[in-house]
């Protein structure tokens, strides 16, 4: 039996790792590329290791572009998008789990059927708003909406919560709480894996939006990292590592990001039944 035991370990831990070497190999294969020269990156038969390494293709790739302008961007798209959603998702949420009001539960219903939309159905009426309202090419389109408690974000915030013994509220009205300082002092730090997977997916979601800058975005000085990106892949013909290290660079605020909230996100991802 426990030989068996020890058989099964070592298979279950063959088959992760070799999951895991297979997931890495894009990635690998990429860094590998962006530091290769135009030569090596078109080579046949493949050259996988650059000689040398080309590590000042990123510093051009930095020189070549406006990625500070782009980088820029991205940070305060995404740092509003963050901010917007843990306060407005997790406000409705609190409301839908522990506050009483009329239509309660037909109100999280509709919600919950706003899921079913696609996006796309609402990118004319939104461009049309947002026009009407002098907001194109600015970058407020990208980030206004993460205010308006996003669908996903509530559901996410309201199983939390609800997982949390209600006499913790009566102890805290015993404490002489109002509702809203029970959601402040008592739920939120009570809830930090949840807002930390949160987090990680509206970060990961702003960084890398590529449709709504499209179509919001026409002015250079307003472009984001991905579509900064974009917008030089003609200008890079005949030097396409350049384009590899660039989408690289792309990837790291978001690693460091997951890095930080790592065990918050494994935590909230088990917990709120996501896989």
């Amino acid at each position: 039996m426990f030989n068996r035991s020890k058989k099964r370990k070592a298979i279950s831990y063959t088959v992760i790792l070799f999951s895991s070497l297979l997931m890495l190999t894009p990635l690998v294969s990429a860094a590998l590329n962006s530091l290769k020269s135009y030569k090596e990156y078109t080579a046949i038969p493949v050259q996988w290791i650059p000689n040398p390494f080309q590590w000042q293709n990123y510093i051009e790739v930095w020189k070549m572009t406006s990625m500070d302008t782009y980088a820029w961007n991205s940070f305060i798209v995404t740092v509003l998008s963050v901010i917007g959603a843990l306060l407005s998702c997790s406000m409705v949420a609190y409301a839908f789990a522990r506050l009483e009001f009329p239509f309660k539960n037909s109100l999280f219903v509709m919600v919950l059927g706003t899921l079913m939309i696609p996006p796309v159905v609402m990118i004319i009426p939104q461009f049309m708003i947002f026009n009407q309202l002098g907001l194109v090419d600015t970058l407020v389109p990208l980030w206004i909406l993460e205010w308006l408690a996003q669908p996903f974000g509530v559901f996410l915030m309201r199983q939390a919560f609800l997982a949390i013994p209600k006499e913790y509220d009566e102890a805290a009205k015993l404490d002489g709480c109002n509702p809203f300082q029970t959601f402040v002092k008592v739920y939120l730090p009570m809830c930090k894996p949840q807002l930390a997977t949160l987090t990680i997916f509206t970060f990961m979601t702003k960084w890398n939006e590529i449709m709504a800058p499209v179509i919001y975005l026409s002015s250079e000085d307003k472009f984001t990292f991905p579509i900064g990106i974009l917008s030089m892949s003609g200008a890079w013909f005949g030097q396409e590592q350049y384009l590899v290290a660039a989408a690289l660079m792309s990837l790291l605020p978001i690693l460091i990001v997951f890095l930080f909230a790592e065990k918050y996100f494994v935590k909230g991802a088990s917990s709120s039944g996501l896989k």
